[in-house]
């Protein structure tokens, strides 16, 4: 959402922007938001106006404010979260390392500005043109500009830079810089432009690599910076954390009850919530990266009030950058990034998450939640936690690698998967009366690589074929989607080994057992699992197939409509008698067949907790040269970038949306990202998380449901660099006479007063008393005319 800033009361805080000065806190004037002067301190308090009320105070810190500035700084914080009552999470940012969270609030961009607000300098005058800046822009999704020096020397091959001469704006491109910044730097210099220069400024653009194509503009510049002597320096890298770096987790306690505070370390990943302890405070080490202080709601007054100075301490005792970014939040109030840390994390008086996960030989059970599946496309995020784009009402085809080649399969076998084969399931449905296409590829535990190769070569061939339209779903076995099962209406067998192949007969077992999960059509399946005695569940329906009896076992636990699945999937999977047993009166016959009683899960039925987390999106990109996966925070369908793959992680899945632009390296390279990005997981995910591939303009609602107000006609309606550029386009014509005209005219009052002296031949103070063509004629000789 975007924030909203206004300023602090003592009865009701929302959002506000702060400087210090003289050690007070200042009002910042809105208009000067995201313009923050190197020298200086702010604090930036922000409340999520939703019915979570969140709150978040960052203070950010300048590369040339005072000590005593940020210790000041440090102090207000901490004065305000507890006149907040705890509520907060409260982040350390230093200048030029912001969190992303930070930067989402600015989404124009940030800029940095020299001085400090005691050195006479004011945020932002509006209307004001006598100005002469450079800016040097770096970022791809959260851009900074920095104020450098007025020079050739400050200019690369790889960024951007905007020369700001108050009525003029020159944007210059790098020859090596990408679409994506070029556009985010004409977004803001237009922001410049409007809200600084109250619109009346004009905005020209210099290719850095083309710059013969631009020569009044290069006249200008080089008025400004004088001629260019040697090459541009080589383009400066992108440094990002690897994902190894972010996903050491080490936890450490935090304590003063020996009398002293004492920092020992107590875990390392994966971390689970009953680490913590109420009574006590920890520090979340994500590899020198990120610093989370966790402050316990029965720890101690000094405990709590010394979490922010002693994570600054650790940070130096650990020898981190003193840039590491630092969040504090109390017991009850952790962020959405924190709990994406630990492997599992309930909430104070939750019964059940957003879900269902089952695991076998274990007595979990979650009770299965009951929606209107016409709803879905009305209510695109029940969709989206829910996991289904309709009512499974539409087409089913289904392939088997056979091979290395797809072969139907009948449709009367629809639904028998085995473990020994690949399969490609092509789902089609209609919304909006335009026909829209799932295809599934799932993965058999005993398939060969090849096979494994093949499926998914051939699944490129069935998307080409409908001109990339189809969602591509990566399904491992035993990790069926919810609308996986739906489509198959209560039919889907999944047998462990083996295969489905025409005249290839299975090895017969003898005796098989299934276990059946499920309470109406859409999301039961039967899998089959050890013959054994210990693979029952006291929660669940089994179906024992041998060779004279198929025996229904209704465990404890199962609920009617679950047995009323059982029964259906019995007379799929055998045409023998059926003999319904009953947990604790079974034959003696039973048992034989599972080879002996022994011990199963069959204590008291647990729920088992599905944890509550956010969606998490991420930029997956080379164009700086190396692929980086960038996260965003706070993010919009706005967010969504054409030229780039971007991975959506809603914990159950795992998003890969392709734009219309992006490179084959970054689509490769994303699927790749993926599975990296789950193996080392710090929460220890399940690397069987169904990956799944969008295309852009090809939105099912369990991806779109992820945004607020998603607008499918986005990307008719944006415009690209090329687009901003050529809006520009009249400005940018008429500059070559008017902007340099105009500039030239001016230029001398940008002039320090020696310079003046040296250009024109005569004091500030003497021009000024010549008459007018006096004037104009020492400007023509100076070629400012």
């Amino acid at each position: 959402m975007q924030p909203e800033v206004v300023l602090l009361n003592v009865k009701s805080v929302v959002k506000g922007d702060f400087s210090l000065q003289k050690m007070q806190m200042v009002p910042v004037p809105e208009q000067a938001y995201g313009n923050f002067f190197e020298g200086d301190c702010y604090i930036v308090l922000y409340t999520t106006l939703n019915s979570t009320g969140q709150m978040d105070i960052h203070y950010w810190i300048g590369n040339t404010s005072s000590q005593d500035e940020q210790g000041a700084a440090a102090i207000y914080v901490t004065q305000m979260d507890e006149f907040l009552g705890g509520k907060p999470i409260q982040h350390r940012e230093v200048q030029g390392c912001e969190s992303p969270k930070f930067q989402s609030y600015f989404k124009s961009g940030m800029v940095y500005k020299k001085g400090g607000v005691e050195s006479g300098f004011r945020h932002v005058d509006t209307n004001v043109y006598n100005i002469l800046r450079l800016l040097h822009i770096k970022g791809m999704k959260n851009i900074t500009a920095t104020e450098v020096n007025v020079s050739w020397n400050s200019f690369n091959k790889g960024d951007i830079f905007l020369l700001d001469m108050g009525k003029v704006i020159i944007q210059w491109n790098g020859p090596e810089s990408n679409r994506r910044e070029k556009l985010k730097a004409v977004l803001l210099a237009n922001d410049i432009r409007d809200r600084e220069r109250g619109g009346r400024a004009q905005i020209a653009v210099v290719e850095g690599g083309c710059e013969g194509d631009s020569p009044e503009l290069m006249k200008i510049m080089e008025t400004v910076l004088g001629k260019r002597e040697g090459p541009l320096k080589e383009a400066i890298p992108d440094d990002r954390p690897d994902l190894y770096q972010t996903s050491n987790i080490r936890l450490y306690q935090v304590s003063d009850a020996s009398g002293s505070l004492v920092v020992q370390e107590v875990a390392t990943q994966p971390l689970t919530q009953d680490l913590l302890h109420s009574s006590d405070c920890y520090i979340v080490d994500q590899g020198g990266v990120s610093i989370s202080v966790w402050k316990g709601k029965d720890a101690s007054p000094e405990e709590r009030r010394s979490a922010l100075s002693r994570a600054v301490g650790f940070i130096k005792a650990k020898n981190y950058p003193s840039s590491t970014h630092v969040e504090v939040m109390c017991e009850g109030g952790e962020s959405a990034m924190f709990k994406q840390l630990f492997k599992t994390w309930k909430e104070k008086g939750q019964t059940r998450g957003l879900g269902s996960t089952y695991s076998v030989g274990k007595t979990a059970k979650v009770d299965q939640i009951k929606f209107d599946v016409m709803q879905l496309h009305a209510c695109p995020e029940l969709a989206a936690q829910e996991r289904m784009v309709d009512d499974a009402s539409g087409e089913v085809q289904v392939w088997r690698i056979e091979n290395l080649e797809l072969q139907e399969v009948p449709q009367n076998t629809h639904g028998q998967f085995y473990g020994g084969d690949c399969y490609l399931v092509l789902y089609t449905y209609m919304k909006s009366n335009k026909q829209q296409y799932i295809l599934y590829m799932w993965l058999g535990r005993h398939a060969t690589q090849d096979e494994i190769t093949a499926c998914a070569y051939q699944a490129v061939n069935v998307d080409n074929k409908y001109n990339g339209a189809p969602v591509q779903v990566r399904v491992t076995m035993g990790k069926e989607p919810r609308h996986f099962l739906a489509i198959f209406k209560g039919k889907l067998i999944i047998y462990e080994g083996g295969t489905g192949r025409a005249g290839v007969v299975n090895p017969d077992p003898g005796v098989r057992l299934f276990q059946v999960r499920g309470e109406q059509e859409w999301n039961t399946k039967a899998t089959e699992v050890p013959a054994r005695a210990s693979s029952l569940n006291s929660n669940d329906v089994f179906l024992l197939k041998t060779e004279q009896m198929c025996y229904l076992w209704y465990g404890k636990g199962c609920s009617g409509d679950e047995r009323e699945m059982g029964k259906a999937m019995a007379d799929l999977l055998s045409k023998q008698d059926k003999q319904t047993v009953m947990e604790s009166q079974e034959p003696a016959e039973f048992w034989v067949a599972l080879g002996g009683k022994a011990p199963y899960a069959s204590n008291k039925r647990l729920q088992q907790e599905k944890p509550l987390h956010q969606p998490r999106l991420f930029e997956c990109s080379n164009q700086t040269g190396r692929f980086l996966m960038t996260e965003i925070d706070e993010f919009t369908q706005e967010d969504l970038d054409e030229d780039d793959v971007m991975l959506l992680d809603t914990w159950d899945e795992i998003f890969l949306w392709i734009g219309r632009s992006a490179n084959d390296y970054e689509t490769n390279e994303a699927h790749t990202s993926a599975v990296e990005y789950l193996n080392t997981h710090p929460a220890g995910r399940d690397p069987g998380t169904p990956i799944i591939t969008v295309k852009q303009g090809f939105e099912p609602p369990t991806f779109t449901g992820w945004f607020n107000a998603w607008d499918p006609h986005k990307w008719s309606n944006g415009y690209s660099y090329e687009e901003m550029k050529n809006k520009l386009g009249a400005v940018a014509s008429i500059s070559n006479i008017t902007i340099v005209s105009n500039f030239l005219c001016c230029f001398h009052e940008y002039l320090s007063d020696a310079d003046f002296e040296l250009l024109l031949g005569s004091s500030r103070t003497d021009f000024n008393r010549l008459p007018k063509w006096r004037q104009n004629h020492l400007k023509k000789e100076a070629g400012l005319f």
